[in-house]
């Protein structure tokens, strides 16, 4: 390393994550690397802002997805209502981060995590969680009784063999009646997620389930048990959340309660998972206006050619997603095979990655191919969560590739 390349270099951080801003990923960042292109990204997240509202619903993006402070900032300025996350954890980062509206579509289970939450709450969040046992109500009143404390909870609504949550109208009337006894517990609406839906007519099983939701929603409010004079209804991951904001779009519910959609993924989107999810969308709602783009994409080298057909690229599960689908290849920039041409990228979305290792993609590509060791090749993802949690920083990058600012990440 050279003294200048020192002198930003810290104990204990990789050089990957300080990408400089001003420099052009392709040559001045250490790669792999992850990056987020500014126009499609700035698209996403007015888009489903605008979508919630057109629907009469607020948007609660699910921070899990990036775990970013400047996204949930730029989610926020542009009117979501809050942040929702999935662990204690994680709403602590949020709230350092400046989000002061917290929604854990989760379960708040054991004290160490109970005493996170007393804490936020002490320090001014707003601070929502969900409740599906008699036994975590008790803990939960017991724990925030003792402290002087008020904790809103959400019921929490589940499906037949599906995740979390209560699986009928008895089970909710019971666990309504053991949150009563819990001076320290507000029950201020209810919440569901919809996504373990499958098999058989999903359209209309999530349909049917955004029904129940709001009925559920509507015998709480109509039998006085609800703290809260405009109740949450809360709903919708990323692939269903058309079917859910349709459910909620009731005048009843704009008026006298408080529809929350919950998608994360949106704000990157991807490049088949969601893109699929998305084209499904457009198809039930032929009238949609514009759509989501993929803003992800994670660079890296060609590290080694070792036989005709086969490359071997400087990427592995330590950078980049590997559930449901391995890394897509997208472009290739050839900057040591073609250098006149290397700002030229070159389509090659038909090459098949077939193998992912801790630091190495195995890549199928064309016997007659021109590529060489140091080309830089891009990569999109198939569900971008599992990406992000790779990357403690992030480049955020304009059309030319022009590094604008470095975006942290709290995992």
């Amino acid at each position: 390393m050279t003294a200048s390349v020192l002198s930003d270099w810290t104990p204990g951080a990789a050089d990957k994550d300080i990408p400089p801003i001003g420099a052009l990923l392709l040559t001045g960042v250490s790669l792999p690397a992850a990056a987020i292109f500014e126009s499609p990204l700035a698209q996403n997240i007015a888009w489903m802002q605008r979508f919630a509202e057109s629907h009469g619903a607020r948007l609660s993006p699910h921070g899990k997805t990036t775990m970013a402070p400047a996204l949930f900032r730029r989610q926020l300025e542009a009117g979501a209502w809050g942040i929702t996350l999935a662990t204690a954890p994680q709403c602590r980062a949020a709230f350092a981060g400046g989000v002061t509206r917290l929604l854990m579509a989760n379960q708040l289970v054991g004290e160490p995590n109970m005493a996170i939450v007393a804490e936020l709450i002490g320090a001014g969040a707003e601070f929502y969680c969900v409740v599906d046992s008699a036994t975590n109500v008790t803990a939960l009143g017991r724990y925030f009784a003792a402290r002087g404390q008020t904790l809103n909870v959400l019921i929490e609504l589940g499906v037949a063999e599906g995740r979390c949550g209560c699986r009928d109208s008895a089970q909710v009337e019971a666990l309504v009646g053991v949150i009563a006894e819990q001076s320290a517990l507000a029950l201020v609406g209810i919440e569901g997620y919809e996504g373990m839906i499958a098999g058989g007519d999903e359209v209309a099983a999530v349909s049917a389930y955004g029904e129940r939701l709001v009925e559920t929603v509507r015998t709480l409010r109509a039998s006085d048990t609800l703290r809260r004079e405009a109740p949450i209804v809360t709903a919708s991951g990323s692939k269903w959340f058309d079917l859910i904001a349709e459910a909620f779009d009731k005048a009843e519910l704009r008026e006298y309660y408080t529809p929350v959609l919950r998608p994360g993924c949106y704000v990157v989107h991807d490049h088949r998972l969601y893109a699929g999810a998305m084209a499904d969308i457009k198809a039930r709602n032929p009238g949609l206006i514009g759509d989501l783009q993929p803003a992800l994409e994670v660079f890296a080298h060609v590290q080694s050619l070792p036989e005709p057909g086969l490359a071997i690229v400087a990427l592995g599960k330590r950078d980049i997603g590997h559930e449901p689908d391995l890394p897509l290849p997208l472009r290739l920039y050839p900057l040591v095979s073609h250098p006149a041409s290397a700002a030229t990228a070159v389509d090659i979305s038909r090459w098949k990655a077939t193998h992912i290792m801790d630091q190495h993609t195995f890549l199928e590509i064309p016997r007659d191919t021109e590529l060489a060791v140091g080309d830089v090749l891009a990569f999109g993802t198939s569900h971008p969560c599992l990406t992000f949690d790779k990357w403690r920083q992030m480049c955020l990058v304009d059309r030319e590739l022009k590094v604008l600012d470095a975006l942290e990440t709290r995992f």
